[in-house]
């Protein structure tokens, strides 16, 4: 098949963005009303979606409504959450509902009218390479259109000054569970895909759900509600110590600011390491509400006498796993604490294992004599959540939820989105068209105390009096 190339503006754009997840929505959104600016951004994928496959009913994004894509940064913003809701005629309703935290696939929805209202955002495009080119001082970034079936259908390059990393996260399945998901027959899908499985995994017999998170916990409570009492045949397992509930002290949320973020980032690499292993319960751990719903579902099922036949033992590691003729699946197991080990048949299994950073190797293969790289090898990334290039680059690759090592926990969080991409936007456009808070937490982090940054009051405007006739 012959691929008819793409033509491309022959003037360099300002900024092209690659994905349009949450993160680079919000660069687009924010960008939107700064008319100097030539962005475009252009994702594989056919349209905006948001963890499709765990809208399940009921569950909500664990940060306030105020986290939307642009509120944080500019809350008069026409691509603000509460906007959405006028739009729809749903702002009284909201009003009256009270919902400080919203449910996720109206979330999902919010996201979906701003991805199909904003101009630049170009879907079925996937991009396949960056790369410098000294000659013409800019980025060459060569993409494929896809059609609706996800098969190419042109090939296409555009000239950029600037580019934003957008890409997210992907599915992470443990090495002794991979051959399971890959092979057909019985169900092992990680939870990533459990809606669209879901009648399948809850016909089966006996179900176990492998990841004591946020997402694990949520799948296991619709597993639980929708099993007959006495009958239920659950198993819940997970590596962590316990089934533990999220920090959301007010004081530990601060973890999730500005100010935590640049101390985070000034940190040497390995004390960073060493508080990204330790902060775990900041950002891994279980909504204290769903830990509530699903202790009042096991006890509402006892309350005819008995216990539901659900298992929940938390550290636990899955050490390999095999398939039982055709029909089930063994897990080995090993209790973290105890060293003890035992081996558990099962007839479906939900992996709520996480998520981890998509490489960028392959995207940035072009880029690799510029970039500069930690001990780890991974890469620098600036404090402006710009990757460190060599002097020589005159462009900048900016990234979004990326660099967990190098800003810390509130790197994919979504209440730290719009300010990440408002602060991107006025180091690209060199002014500030969205004046930034100097101070956003009480706790002080270092030793260091910080300056008192009070606003001072603005002076009062002096009236003319009026005078009678005049």
């Amino acid at each position: 098949m012959t691929i008819a190339p793409r033509h491309e503006p022959e003037f360099p754009r300002d900024l092209v963005g690659i994905g349009i997840g949450p993160c680079n929505l919000s660069l687009a959104a924010l960008a939107h009303p700064l008319a100097e600016l030539d962005a475009v951004f252009y994702e594989q994928r056919h349209a905006f979606a948001w963890h499709p496959g765990l809208l399940i009913e009921g569950a909500t994004i664990q940060v306030p409504f105020l986290a939307d894509l642009v509120t944080l940064a500019d809350p008069t913003s026409p691509w603000s959450f509460l906007n959405y809701l006028r739009t729809r005629e749903r702002l009284f309703p909201f009003y009256f509902a009270e919902r400080f935290q919203i449910q996720r696939a109206e979330y999902d929805a919010y996201c979906r009218w701003v991805s199909e209202n904003l101009p630049g955002l170009h879907f079925c495009h996937q991009v396949d390479a960056v790369r410098w080119n000294p000659e013409r001082d800019v980025f060459e970034v060569d993409f494929t259109r896809l059609d609706a079936e996800g098969e190419a259908e042109a090939l296409g390059r555009t000239y950029t000054r600037n580019v934003v990393l957008g890409v997210g996260t992907a599915p992470y399945v443990p090495d002794p569970l991979q051959p399971l998901v890959e092979a057909p027959g019985v169900p092992v899908i990680h939870a990533a895909d459990y809606l669209d499985h879901r009648a399948t995994v809850l016909a089966a017999e006996h179900v176990t759900v492998v990841g004591s998170g946020q997402s694990g916990a949520e799948v296991f409570l619709d597993l639980l509600r929708h099993r007959p009492a006495g009958r239920e045949r659950l198993h819940w397992i997970g590596r962590s110590e316990a089934f533990a509930p999220m920090e959301y002290s007010k004081l530990g949320l601060e973890h999730f600011t500005p100010d935590y973020t640049r101390y985070f980032h000034a940190l040497a690499e390995p004390v960073r390491d060493r508080l990204i292993a330790a902060q775990w319960q900041l950002h891994k751990g279980i909504d204290a509400g769903t830990l509530a719903d699903i202790h009042d579902e096991l006890y509402r099922r006892t309350l005819d006498g008995g216990w539901p036949d659900a298992v929940l033992t938390p550290g636990v590691r899955v050490r390999t796993a095999g398939r039982v003729a055709t029909t089930k699946v063994e897990l080995h197991l090993e209790h973290v604490q105890q060293g003890s080990r035992s081996r558990l048949t099962t007839d479906a299994v939900v992996l709520a294992t996480g998520y981890r950073e998509r490489p960028l190797g392959r995207l940035l293969a072009g880029l690799d004599p510029y970039m500069r790289r930690d001990s780890s090898e991974r890469p620098c990334i600036e404090g402006e959540f710009r990757l460190l290039l060599d002097p020589s680059v005159t462009g900048s690759v900016y990234v979004q939820n990326a660099g967990l090592h190098a800003h810390g926990v509130g790197t994919p969080d979504l209440g730290l989105a719009a300010w990440r991409s408002a602060g991107i936007l006025n180091s690209l456009t060199g002014k500030e068209p969205y004046p930034l808070p100097t101070r956003t937490s009480f706790t002080t982090y270092g030793l260091e105390e910080p300056q008192s940054r009070v606003p001072q009051p603005r002076q009062a405007t002096q009236l003319t009096p009026l005078v009678d006739g005049r």
